[in-house]
């Protein structure tokens, strides 16, 4: 008795860590509701009352229920079974014994049925939060912006993917360990009620209350931490892929010791910071100790002697001594469970303050993907200079109009200026019709790729006129093609899929053809056919993947396409055929280029 007696009291002493931490918490998450943080995602999460993820919360509602009753059952039969057993009541013993096996297979029902909803609420919130946020990432240059026009958001993949996750995770435990909990304290302190009293579940609880509100305040930096912990975990992650995605030059360089000294100082800043978590979280497991576990065991002591050290208590004046002793057991057990679903609401006290976090960062996220499909971006603005002079126009981005229109480009006042503020060009004024083909030339840094990102709508329009045809119009061959994931089809049809390249009415006989004239057809029979699956940045070489560039180019056959140094590494002869090709199929060309070999191919050369 004096076992339990001690078990009784150190599980309830669960109680200090309490629910005012969890009250607390959900009060600091109540006000960054009102700035619309987690609401926002919720409604993201469930939209609705008819889909799925609210259905699946009704079954984990409905099975947590379904286990606090079938909790409290257990409790009351187990007691009976043992009193049976004390008292040698074989006929009250079966009877008790035969319940609990009729039980056994609803139970199990029950506890995998909460397991299986949790475990698919999880999942669906994710799908929901991953496909909303990509959907937006992946809407018109948002991923371009994000990562170059934009410094709000520094590693982006970490966001979407990890704390993504991460979110989704606490947002269902969350549900789980606070609505049960809950719910057990309630019917446990009604239970407790008519065994030891109110006056019991009301001390303990009063503890808490004071208990739970200095933990909650001493917890405060968990939420800090954790968002600085994810941060710097997405920047450990961004150098070791950065030396993943350029090793060949890293290697040629013989980079290797300086790449060293740049990932382990970005891991030594990722380590000190965990380090001091941990440091934090010792002083916390200190301060736990002493007022969670050892100061109230002795309000656990109080609240389960009372009843029975009362010589005067009604409820004992004519019970007997296995009456006393079924009572206290069935009493002490309810208190465990009770002192139980406390401790989880104090995990869930801390699971708030660390899902704060996560809710920070995923609505920045939201909130920088909403300003950028608005057109809106913050960068800071480090020059407003453009080659030492001071300029003479203040320009703010988004005040330039673009005007689509088939078959020119026209610029009328545009001033050439770059994210950061750096004026380039104060004022261009040119048009080029379908049938001219413009060489541009420059040194370095004059500004050739800024007049064609502003050209393909990767940089805002920082004022003037801009007339252009539609997007899917105007095509760009870069000097590094890029070889998308997929078969050697895809490589030539990209961004096209299958599906889209038959419902234009092109067979795979047209693009053996497209592939001769940029003579690469041996590539079929060398890879297997147009089904090939391969890394196709690292089978094919240089001047193979420009060809495959090329044959997009006339795969898509758009009416102006930019070609930027994209024949750098193709023999001139080659490179002629092309060029010719395109005159051919009426693609307009801008190119940049210092090959004197193609300026027979231009009717401008600037």
């Amino acid at each position: 008795m004096a076992a339990l007696s001690k078990l009784t009291a150190r599980k309830s002493v669960v109680i200090t860590g309490g629910v005012v931490a969890a009250f607390v918490a959900y009060k600091n998450l109540v006000a960054k509701r009102r700035k619309g943080r987690l609401w926002r995602i919720l409604k993201v999460l469930i939209p609705g009352w008819f889909t799925a993820e609210a259905w699946f919360m009704i079954l984990v509602a409905a099975s947590l229920i379904l286990r606090t009753y079938a909790d409290v059952w257990m409790i009351q039969n187990g007691t009976a079974i043992e009193s049976a057993i004390i008292g040698r009541d074989m006929s009250l013993f079966k009877v008790h014994l035969f319940k609990f096996i009729y039980a056994m297979p609803m139970i199990s029902v029950i506890n995998n049925s909460l397991k299986y909803g949790l475990n698919e609420l999880k999942l669906r919130f994710r799908t929901r939060l991953t496909r909303y946020l990509f959907d937006k990432y992946l809407k018109g240059f948002t991923y371009y912006k994000m990562s170059n026009l934009d410094n709000r958001i520094a590693n982006a993949d970490q966001l979407l993917t990890q704390d993504v996750d991460k979110f989704c995770d606490s947002m269902a435990e969350l549900y789980s360990n606070l609505s049960k909990p809950l719910l057990d304290i309630c019917l446990y302190t009604s239970k407790l009620a008519s065994s030891i009293g109110f006056q019991g579940p009301v001390i303990m609880l009063g503890y808490l209350a004071v208990s739970g509100a200095i933990l909650t305040r001493l917890r405060r930096p968990v939420g800090r931490y954790t968002v600085k912990e994810q941060k710097l975990e997405g920047e450990y992650r961004f150098v070791n892929s950065r030396l993943i995605t350029n090793s060949e030059e890293v290697a040629f360089y013989q980079g290797n010791k300086r790449e060293q000294f740049i990932i382990l100082a970005t891991f030594n800043k990722l380590v000190d910071h965990l380090r001091d978590f941990i440091f934090f979280r010792l002083q916390m497991g200190f301060v736990d100790n002493i007022i969670a576990k050892y100061i109230a065991t002795v309000f656990g002591y109080l609240v389960v002697s009372r009843p029975f050290l009362d010589l005067a208590h009604p409820r004992h004046l004519t019970s007997s001594h296995s009456e006393r002793l079924e009572d206290y057991y069935k009493s002490g057990r309810m208190l465990v469970r009770m002192a139980e679903a406390i401790g989880r609401i104090v995990l869930a006290g801390r699971e708030m303050t660390r899902l704060a976090g996560f809710t920070a960062r995923i609505t920045e996220l939201m909130h920088v993907l909403d300003d950028l499909n608005k057109g809106q971006y913050q960068r800071t603005m480090v020059s407003d200079q453009s080659n030492g002079k001071s300029a003479k126009k203040t320009f703010k981005p988004g005040d330039g109009v673009i005007k689509n229109e088939d078959y020119v480009i026209r610029f009328e006042k545009v001033p050439l200026v770059t994210p950061n503020g750096d004026v380039l060009i104060e004022e261009m004024n040119f048009e080029v019709r379908s049938g001219m083909n413009v060489l541009v030339c420059g040194p370095n840094g004059c500004g050739k790729s800024s007049l064609f990102r502003v050209l393909g709508e990767l940089w805002p329009l920082f004022g003037g006129k801009m007339t252009k045809p539609e997007k899917g119009k105007l095509f760009y061959v870069p000097q590094r093609p890029y070889m998308t994931v997929g078969t050697l089809r895809d490589q030539v049809i990209y961004p096209d899929s299958h599906n889209e390249q038959l419902k234009k009415g092109i067979q795979d006989s047209q693009l053996q053809d497209i592939l001769q004239k940029v003579q690469l057809e041996y590539i079929l029979e060398r890879e297997g056919g147009w089904d090939s699956v391969q890394d196709w940045m690292d089978v094919l070489s240089g001047g193979e993947k420009q060809r495959i560039a090329m044959a997009r180019l006339f795969y898509h056959r758009p009416q102006f396409a930019i070609l930027d140094e994209c024949t750098s590494a193709v023999s001139v002869d080659v490179e002629g055929f092309m060029y010719q090709y395109c005159r051919e199929v009426g693609i307009s060309l801008f190119t940049v280029s210092h090959r004197k070999s193609l300026w027979k191919h231009h009717e401008v050369n600037n």
